[in-house]
């Protein structure tokens, strides 16, 4: 299998492209996988870790309205998570996540393992919801896979 990290990477540093990322449940998971790789610092402008709805209201521009009619792990906040992040840091390309990683938290039509991904470029947007399975911890693993190949698929010149 290849590695995703360094498929992007290659890809923003030929094309000159930048990337931000805004992450919730994977809890900056992805930015690390992103910054595993040597010169990553070429193309990843930043992140923001929102946990908490404050940041995501604060700092990505997520509207309170869109929580309270949705939630936070929502195709709409991932939208909105997604296109605030790149807008305030200016970037070609972003990607974000919101989910629930476990094992507590599920409710009725969003069970634990229920992640939404979004990716932006400049007139693109593009969320997709998807159901993982596992401990917490292979919740966060499947969601910064699965980021990576949208991000990858998203870039594809």
């Amino acid at each position: 299998m290849k590695n995703l990290e360094a498929e992007i990477g290659k890809i923003l540093k030929a094309g000159k492209k930048t990337l931000a990322i805004a992450e919730s449940c994977t809890g900056g998971y992805l930015s690390h996988l992103i910054t595993s790789v040597s010169g990553s610092s070429d193309y990843f402008v930043g992140g923001i870790i929102a946990y908490h709805n404050q940041i995501k209201i604060k700092e990505l521009g997520v509207r309170p309205k869109a929580i309270r009619k949705y939630g936070a792990v929502s195709a709409e906040c991932a939208g909105e998570m997604v296109m605030g992040i790149r807008k305030r840091l200016k970037t070609d390309f972003a990607i974000a996540v919101t989910g629930i990683a476990g094992p507590t938290g599920g409710v009725k039509g969003k069970p634990v393992g229920t992640v939404y991904i979004a990716f932006a470029a400049k007139n693109e947007l593009l969320v997709e919801r998807f159901s993982f399975k596992g401990s917490r911890k292979r919740v966060i693993e499947q969601s910064a896979k699965k980021a990576l190949e949208m991000l990858l698929a998203g870039i594809l010149p």
